[in-house]
């Protein structure tokens, strides 16, 4: 196995001894040819030059030979490669596997035979096997812990093999290829090297926000603007409040506002209410009509009311509907399903009639009416109650979710259990 701290700055030579450079980074394909080493880049008294793994070998010095078919060409510097020592090396990255935030000392590296598939047999040399045929370089893993330190702090002031030595003492801790997401603060790079965090946007809402945490302000940004809008909704609402604000004002309003109204209306309006007002109205004014009544609706509410805890996504059909009529209903429904755990019944005027469990719809026939599954002893709340009276229903009731209805006794909206569990830790309950 190869190191990047051992091949940056390895002279390179000809086949007759001539030097043409030493090795300054090396550059990585992205895409279908992810992890792939696509070239070594070379810094001789010509300027940089890029040179295709496959066209040097490895002599039993260590140094580096170009075979008599090698082609450097000079490095236009627009070209869409990673660059490890720059992107990457004393760089953090977010390791997807163990959902962390962690800082790159080294890269390791294995020569692999394009014919075969096979990397370099287990007690041979990298110069025995590179001296014939044409062999890949490519990327197995980062180092994070001492071992790798070891290497790129005491490069080029001991001795090689006194370094690998030294860091033999210590454990591996490593990163495969697979699992690691660059990030790139610059929003035209990250384009040209097509870096989505895809596999980032897979992991649960909340440890993308511990992630986040973690990461410094325009990291956090770069992180933001590259999920989807959904996942980037679903990750903020989990994110500190502070925090939330401080994020949220580093984006420019359009932005913004794509991702608060893919947010719990509850939960945007939260946000909102936090930032300064015209700030806020800035971002009212990008978001969709829809959506932006809904939040605005609830900005009416006092903070600390249950109208102003509560969402006003829920599902309710009217009083004479069927379990059939329910599961349509939850079907159409636009917002977090998930989230649903009871469907509550309305009349005419919206006023609520009764509440029934999700778990009872499930295990009903299509046919059956509604009323003669609701629950026999509902709760619901008024608009304008204190929140610590709304997290006392859920106390003494072991409620999943709370209805709230105004004066005149209609549905206005529904308060969820992490909603209350929510403000209880913002105030620190």
């Amino acid at each position: 196995m190869t190191t990047l701290t051992s091949l940056i700055g390895t002279p390179v030579t000809d086949g007759q001894g001539n030097l043409r450079g030493r090795v300054a980074d090396l550059a990585v394909g992205t895409g279908e040819e992810a992890g792939r080493v696509m070239g070594l880049i070379l810094k001789g008294r010509g300027g940089r030059s890029l040179v295709s793994a496959t066209e040097v070998r490895q002599t039993p010095s260590g140094a580096l030979e170009l075979r008599p078919e090698a082609s450097p060409r000079v490095l236009a510097g627009d070209e869409n490669y990673i660059l490890l020592r720059y992107d990457l090396l004393d760089q953090q990255i977010i390791d997807v596997h163990g959902r962390k935030v962690v800082r790159v000392n080294d890269v390791d590296l294995q020569w692999f035979s394009p014919e075969s598939g096979g990397s370099v047999p287990h007690g041979q040399s990298v110069a025995s096997v590179t001296d014939s045929g044409s062999w890949d370089l490519r990327v197995r893993e980062v180092e994070v812990g001492m071992r790798g330190a070891i290497r790129r702090l005491f490069q080029s002031i001991m001795p090689r093999t006194t370094i690998d030595s030294l860091a033999r003492r210590f454990s591996a801790r490593v990163i495969p290829w697979d699992f690691v997401d660059m990030i790139e603060v610059d929003p035209a790079r990250r384009v040209k090297l097509k870096i989505e965090h895809e596999r980032l946007a897979q992991l649960h809402p909340s440890d993308i926000a511990d992630i986040l945490e973690d990461l410094a302000p325009a990291e956090r940004e770069a992180i933001l603007t590259t999920l989807d809008e959904e996942v980037a909704a679903e990750a903020l609402e989990e994110v500190d409040p502070k925090l939330q604000v401080s994020m949220v004002e580093s984006l420019d309003s359009e932005t913004a506002a794509a991702i608060v109204e893919e947010m719990d209306p509850s939960a945007a309006a939260d946000l909102l209410a936090e930032l300064p007002e015209a700030r806020s109205e800035a971002i009212l004014e990008e978001m969709n009509p829809e959506e932006r009544q809904e939040v605005e609706e609830l900005l009416e509410f006092r903070e600390n009311s249950a109208a102003g805890r509560m969402t006003t996504e829920y599902v309710s059909v009217p009083a004479t509907a069927s379990v059939a009529d329910a599961i349509r209903a939850l079907r159409d429904f636009d917002g977090y399903v998930e989230t649903i755990t009871e469907v509550y019944l309305v009349d005419e005027e919206e006023i609520l009639k009764g509440v029934v469990p999700l778990a009872r719809i499930l295990l009903a026939v299509p046919e059956t009416r509604l009323e003669v599954l609701t629950e026999l002893h509902y709760h619901a709340c008024a608009a304008d109650a204190h929140e610590n009276k709304v997290a006392e229903l859920f106390d003494r009731y072991n409620l999943r979710a709370l209805p709230v209805i105004d004066a005149k006794g209609r549905l206005v909206g529904a308060v969820e259990a992490d909603h209350v569990i929510a403000f209880l830790r913002a105030d620190g309950r």
